[in-house]
């Protein structure tokens, strides 16, 4: 049976924990433990003392920090701040799940990416993670049929942050995108939970096919920099696709492929990729 969000959320917050050497935080919650980096930065590094105030040490809770974090990175010269600040509040209110998938998204990349030392780090300066979190709000607006907005939202992804998912596009939580830059996902793909994925990923389509026409990728894959999945196929679970791959065909679960076109060149026993991040094609 599939954890619920708050299991995983869980799960992977102590596993965060245990690469910590403060064992006074364990029973702590994520927001109080962020609050007390940006503190620490705050005083290591005076002069971003304000950045630091404005992105997390004057809000009261993840909720109000996330909306100001996404609405800075997404602001417009024909939407200012503060609008589009209220539609991501009222996204976050309406879909409680946004939220949870924001804080398994943080845990998860706190435990696989080697570069990322705390909490606060993907929060405030990864990319990857601003656009997954602005697309689960225009992932929300797609579904209320406000496709406009949403597209609003997706377009300012694209020209912000160079990641450029379709807000009809199902992505499930404890997701990584690794520097992001160049990553494209079509309206109809699927990534579901525990996916990591690096820069220059594309899940596309073929040709002018219409309906179900782009990639599916299931629990613990990793997608390696610049590898294209294209068409209506599947990455079965526990999968790795080798760096600079092209996959035209079904990839079955637990097995590593790689070139052009991709084929299977070993087995993933052991271990799940995504979790682990070894590229390695053997």
């Amino acid at each position: 049976m599939q954890k619920t969000l708050e299991k995983r959320r869980s799960d992977l917050f102590a596993q965060a924990m245990e690469k910590t050497s403060d064992s006074s935080i364990d029973d702590a919650g994520l927001w109080e433990i962020m609050r007390g980096e940006a503190e620490v930065k705050a005083e290591e590094e005076p002069i971003l003392g304000s950045y630091f105030h404005a992105t997390i040490l004057n809000h009261t809770s993840f909720s109000s920090a996330l909306s100001f974090r996404l609405a800075s990175k997404l602001d417009n010269p024909m939407l200012p701040t503060m609008l589009i600040r209220d539609v991501i509040k009222e996204a976050l209110e309406d879909d409680p799940k946004i939220l949870q998938s924001a804080e398994i998204d943080i845990l998860a990349t706190r435990t696989r990416d080697p570069a990322c030392l705390d909490l606060t780090t993907p929060f405030l300066f990864f990319k990857g993670f601003h656009g997954l979190q602005a697309h689960r709000v225009a992932h929300w607006l797609w579904n209320k049929g406000r496709t406009t907005m949403s597209q609003f939202f997706q377009n300012q992804i694209s020209v912000t942050l160079g990641i450029d998912i379709h807000p009809a596009a199902q992505i499930g939580s404890g997701i990584m995108l690794d520097h992001a830059t160049g990553i494209v996902v079509g309206e109809t793909a699927v990534i579901e939970d525990d996916v990591s994925i690096l820069h220059s990923v594309t899940l596309g389509g073929t040709g002018k096919d219409q309906g179900d026409r782009h990639p599916k990728i299931r629990q613990g894959v990793l997608l390696a920099a610049g590898c294209k999945i294209i068409g209506n196929i599947e990455v079965g679970q526990g999968s790795k696709v080798g760096a600079g791959s092209v996959v035209l065909e079904d990839v079955a679960p637990f097995v590593t492929v790689a070139g052009i076109p991709a084929k299977v060149t070993g087995k993933n026993e052991g271990g799940v990729p995504a979790l682990n991040m070894d590229q390695k094609l053997d």
